[in-house]
């Protein structure tokens, strides 16, 4: 059986916790005795045994760092360049911190899943519900209509248009959001954002998904969504009037 100050070396080791003098002399026991490798096999795996833990789950990313910064520290181990005096701890005594030390992982370990586990309840908890828009036209008889039904999660809608005339060529129709005055954002002199632009077919019909701003995570700073008719060239200019329009009930 191996002496305790050699134990002591050979736990030192695979802790990655020998200095410089403790490092040259284990490497030159390694020289004279090889069969010290199998101890230092045989606590390794004692080691890898008493930290496993099936349910932790570190991302891949994490894992990969912990296991690099593993083999750098017992690659350097016996190269370090500092010294302090040999310790002389008892066997057991060093084996107690090796499982204290296993315990503190795994208990760090299973705060970062019990973290993890906590962030993506409360992000599901503050999911926001979906938001319908119902345009309809503003002159009379007009059957044209629209539906922008958005996702405020993802920042995204469908629109969907019906009964809403194709233009000529060089003319678009821009979807606009409308904000109330004290709205924290950017907007054109008539309060409005340019959501999307967009023609018809030739059966008056359109459905395609959109991207919308921000301001729809905050409903209740929206007051209108209405539909122009725009310079396909430049359509931000916002100089046609309202063709249909939806006002927010908040």
């Amino acid at each position: 059986m191996a002496s305790e100050h050699l134990q002591l070396l050979i736990a030192g080791y695979v802790l990655g916790d020998l200095d410089s003098d403790e490092a040259a002399e284990f490497e030159q026991l390694l020289i004279d005795n090889p069969a010290i490798a199998e101890e230092v096999n045989r606590m390794q795996k004692a080691l890898e045994l008493s930290s496993a833990s099936p349910e932790a789950n570190p991302p891949a990313h994490l894992r990969s760092a912990i296991l690099a910064a593993q083999a750098s520290q017992q690659s350097s181990a016996i190269s370090q360049a500092a010294n302090r005096p040999t310790r002389r701890l008892p066997f057991w005594s060093q084996v107690l911190n090796i499982a204290a030390a296993t315990m503190v992982v795994a208990l760090g370990i299973n705060n970062y899943q019990l973290r993890q586990a906590l962030q993506i309840s409360q992000t599901e908890t503050a999911r926001l519900a979906r938001l319908v828009y119902s345009l309809q036209a503003t002159k009379g008889g007009n059957a044209a209509s629209a539906t922008v039904e958005i996702d405020p999660n993802r920042l995204e809608a469908v629109l969907t248009v019906q009964n809403l005339p194709p233009l000529p060529p060089g003319q678009v129709y821009a979807l606009w959001t409308v904000v109330k005055q004290d709205a924290p954002v950017t907007t054109d002199s008539k309060s409005a954002i340019l959501t999307d632009v967009f023609t018809v077919d030739a059966e008056s019909k359109m459905s395609q998904l959109i991207s919308v701003p921000k301001i729809f995570r905050s409903a209740n700073l929206v007051s209108t969504m209405a539909v122009t008719i725009e310079d396909a060239t430049a359509p931000q200019k916002h100089q046609g009037k309202p063709v249909m329009m939806a006002k927010v009930q908040n």
